[in-house]
């Protein structure tokens, strides 16, 4: 039972609408017909919040999150279970993380039972949205802003939580083929000290122009080195980067370490695990690109690929520099990342035994 107030659209859309555009969602450009919306104040916490219709925002030309970037999110996904039931994959985990990247830009803390009855609220409210075929669901944004209108360069007083959906397939349009990955040798996307390990919304911004000269050169994305030697292979755009070193038996999953400037990813995590309840080898640690092209060039490494909430887990067939360009193998799509792929989504999608309590039931 939430403790959100409740405000209902007055026009829900009917099925035959709503089915229509569940037949090919695309990724986030359609949206539910909900929100969430809670408010904070200095002095007060926050507020009581409200489910309320799905709608534009009023907020000041001076509201601070447009000067000064105090603005944070996530994104996790809700899935139609093999039963008809809905389950939203590891919220724990995602308000844990909202939560750090809050405190690194000095937002105050959104309790996690307040996230989680907000996941509730509105997943059932838009339980309709959920879509059923393999891999689509319902991403959900959360997100934390800045809304104080002041000018003066100093933290907030006032901020506002949100919450709302999207009913989804595929984030790359061309489903689970390999992708081309342009190595960025100008520029950086997180520097040790900063703001890397937080899904804060200028990491993103900063990162835009880099992946529109992946795009130039003829890739799907960006692949990110260190932000000091410009050695070491850090992620592929807002993914984490997996790289597979024999075959078989003696396979062994390698992916770079957390040293603050990379996401600790929710999918990261899970494909660990994952990955070492099939008794696989798992190495977190430093990854050049020298390494990169060296296995590559004398067939030890087997694979390489990419995992987030939104794409679950990509191949990576070929790799372009301003240097040289290599394929990955044969160029297709490997076992360890099509196996772990189908475990992910079999938990997802309850047909395989959720052995970690990663699904929250909510339908």
């Amino acid at each position: 039972m939430t403790t959100l107030s409740v405000r209902l659209t007055d026009s829900p859309a009917d099925d035959a609408t709503r089915a229509a555009l569940l037949a090919d969602p695309g990724f986030g450009t359609l949206f539910g017909e909900h929100m969430v919306r809670i408010d904070y104040r200095e002095g007060e916490g926050w507020g009581p919040g409200s489910l309320e219709p799905y709608a534009s925002l009023s907020l000041s030309p001076a509201a601070m999150v447009f000067h000064y970037a105090q603005a944070v999110f996530e994104g996790l996904k809700a899935y139609r279970l093999a039963d008809g039931g809905v389950g939203v994959f590891r919220p724990d985990a995602n308000a844990a993380r909202l939560n750090r990247s809050a405190a690194r830009l000095a937002i105050p803390a959104l309790p996690p039972e307040r996230f989680l009855e907000a996941i509730d609220a509105l997943v059932t409210a838009d339980a309709a949205w959920v879509p059923n075929g393999e891999g689509q669901s319902l991403y959900l944004r959360p997100l934390v802003i800045a809304t104080e209108p002041a000018l003066v360069v100093r933290p907030s007083r006032e901020y506002t939580f949100l919450l709302f959906d999207s009913p989804s397939g595929a984030y790359f349009a061309r489903g689970v083929k390999p992708v081309t990955v342009w190595v960025s040798e100008d520029y950086a996307r997180a520097a040790p000290g900063g703001t890397g390990f937080a899904k804060a919304a200028g990491n993103y911004a900063a990162s835009l122009v880099a992946q529109r000269q992946a795009q130039e050169a003829g890739c799907d994305q960006v692949v990110w080195l260190d932000a000091i030697e410009r050695t070491t292979v850090e992620e592929m755009g807002g993914m984490n980067l997996f790289f597979v070193l024999g075959e078989g038996a003696d396979a062994t999953l390698v992916t770079p370490e957390l040293t603050g400037t990379l996401l600790p990813g929710v999918t990261r995590d899970s494909v660990l695990t994952l990955a070492r309840d099939r008794g696989l080898r798992v190495e977190e640690r430093r990854v050049t690109m020298d390494e990169w092209r060296a296995t590559n060039a004398d067939l030890s490494m087997t694979e390489a690929f990419a995992c987030g909430t939104a794409a679950v887990i990509t191949p990576i067939g070929h790799v372009r520099t301003r240097s040289d360009e290599f394929r990955i193998a044969d160029g297709e799509p490997g076992p360890v990342a099509t196996a772990l792929r189908a475990d992910l989504l079999g938990i997802q999608h309850g047909r395989l035994p959720d052995r970690h309590g990663w699904v929250r039931r909510v339908v």
